[in-house]
């Protein structure tokens, strides 16, 4: 995810101060990683200097000063090119689980046994969210239960190999 693209899909709606696109940031993409304030107005720098985003207003009102940023035709451009780019599937195998479970071999499946469990739990406190979550939550709590949910059916499958292959040593 390119964290400057999605500040430019929030200005797109409306002209905004760095502090009002890290909350609207955190509640969209809500599930991911929030934002640090740090983070925003160094990406705002890079957006203004590449000419994607202008300073539309600076305010000084008994605080600190507030800027206001716009998104330009040129952010507007970049923002369309890269909301029709196709994310392109990982060509690799990554991750934590399945690196350990190669790594250990045959003796995963006590792992893996703890880490169904632990998934499990993982996806009752998601269905519980979207039980009363704004409508950002649940499709952030969607996604990561159909992750879960593969995790989970590898997870079997893993074990069932496991067994086979301790059936026929």
């Amino acid at each position: 995810m390119s964290t400057g693209h999605v500040l430019l899909g929030l200005l797109a709606e409306r002209p905004q101060h760095g502090y009002e696109l890290k909350k609207e940031h955190d509640q969209r993409l809500a599930g991911a990683k929030p934002l640090a304030y740090g983070q925003v107005y160094a990406t705002l720098q890079r957006l203004e200097r590449d000419g994607f985003a202008e300073v539309a207003e600076t305010r000084q009102e008994g605080g600190p000063e507030r800027t206001l940023y716009a998104i330009t035709e040129e952010g507007r451009a970049e923002l369309e090119r890269w909301l029709g780019t196709i994310e392109p599937p990982a060509p690799y195998v990554a991750g934590g689980l399945f690196a350990r479970v190669a790594v250990a071999g045959k003796a995963a499946d006590g792992y893996l046994v703890r880490q169904r469990e632990a998934h499990l739990a993982r996806m009752r406190e998601l269905t519980a969210e979207k039980a009363s979550g704004t409508p950002a939550r649940v499709l952030a709590a969607d996604y990561a239960l159909q992750h879960l949910d593969a995790d989970l059916r590898w997870i079997e499958t893993a074990l069932a190999r496991m067994k086979e292959e301790g059936d026929h040593a």
